[in-house]
């Protein structure tokens, strides 16, 4: 495939350390951090597969191959570097088919490798059924599902914010994100499973040392967190949908509220974002770390941004791809060092182009 080169410009926002910015401050009010382009550049970008319907989750299996969720379809793919695209059968494949329920931002979301065996790779997956937003547990091999069973249910569902995000923490538990689903008090609840980052062992437990014993919430006061990754000195990165005013960056410590609903980015008696855009300009969906910077795709704000990682925080945010691909769903580090991201545009939000949505492969330098 031909090779494009793309250059990024910024277009930023107040970062974490412009202290005194309140929910009730306007983009055009809030405190911004100058403008500057990225220190890095996008130096060969190409098509990995497209034609995909809807595509939401992808993780690295350990052969080098990714599985890829579709909200919409209920259904697993498994692409190849090569730009292969097998479509996952099997039992636990019927199963989604039945109990999933697809409905406005709902459906099959994430998906992470829990463990591997062999060929036989352990999934975790979070879909929307009948009732609720729950995680299933399944066995991959090759391309043919296992029986699925749920190890953690009863986290609300809605047409919104219902989260969805999974991802294995370096101490080897599962990190869920969740959403408010339209209920904004919940996630102050630590009595409720939504508006949380929740931290389990890989059979739907309470991870041991949680803050509270006995209960999987990890941090609280999210609106739609909808990125996990971890920086290799150990921060806890995530991305979360504003409503109006800031969409955010957050480092994640245990027991931490984040604010939402009583703050909208920064602002005073809750942990404030290291990061915040306006919600036109990000809309941050997938996110991932690299060994020197935070990448979070944009839905909304149709770019890819990149917070460099210093020693003592992040510097300043950078825009790449911008407008170039349209809206981006998901971004991940692949095996060979380059960025996989999945477009956006098939959701019914997006300008479809011919042979949307794709996974795109990017080399940063």
């Amino acid at each position: 495939m031909a090779l494009r080169r793309v250059t990024g410009c910024a277009l930023v926002v107040a970062l974490g350390a412009l202290a005194g910015c309140t929910a009730q401050d306007s983009p055009e009010t809030a405190p911004a951090a100058a403008s500057q382009p990225p220190s890095v550049e996008v130096t060969d970008v190409d098509d990995v597969v497209g034609d995909l319907d809807v595509p939401w989750g992808l993780a690295f299996l350990p052969d080098g191959d990714a599985v890829v969720t579709l909200r919409n379809e209920a259904a697993l793919v498994v692409v190849g570097p090569d730009g292969s695209a097998t479509d996952v059968t099997g039992p636990g494949a019927d199963e989604l088919t039945d109990l999933v329920v697809p409905g406005g931002e709902g459906g099959l979301l994430g998906v992470t490798v829990l463990g591997a065996d062999g060929t036989t790779v352990d999934l975790a997956l979070y879909a929307t059924a009948a009732d609720d937003n729950r995680v299933l547990r399944g066995t991959l091999d090759g391309s043919v599902l296992g029986d699925l069973r749920p190890i953690l249910t009863g986290i609300e569902k809605a047409g919104n914010h219902n989260g969805g995000r999974l991802a294995v923490g370096p101490d080897g538990f599962l990190y869920v994100t969740t959403g408010d689903a339209g209920d904004p008090p919940s996630a102050q609840d630590p009595d409720s499973l939504n508006g949380k980052i929740l931290r389990i062992t890989p059979d739907g437990e309470p991870a041991p040392g949680n803050p509270d014993d006995g209960s999987p919430v990890w941090s609280l006061g999210h609106r739609n967190v909808q990125g996990l990754g971890w920086a290799p000195d150990g921060r806890m990165f995530a991305s979360e949908f504003g409503q109006n005013t800031w969409d955010e960056l957050n480092v994640i410590e245990p027991g931490a509220n984040y604010g939402w609903p009583e703050v909208e980015g920064i602002g005073d008696g809750f942990v404030s974002p290291v990061a915040q855009w306006p919600t036109t300009d990000a809309s941050p969906s997938g996110l991932a770390v690299t060994d020197e910077g935070v990448y979070l795709a944009g839905l909304r704000g149709e770019r890819l941004w990149r917070v460099p990682l210093t020693d003592d925080g992040v510097g300043t945010p950078g825009a790449l791809l911008e407008g170039e691909r349209g809206r981006l769903r998901a971004v991940e580090p692949a095996p060979d060092g380059s960025l996989w991201v999945v477009t956006g545009n098939t959701d019914g939000r997006g300008d479809v182009r011919d042979g949307d949505d794709r996974i795109l492969r990017l080399v940063v330098d």
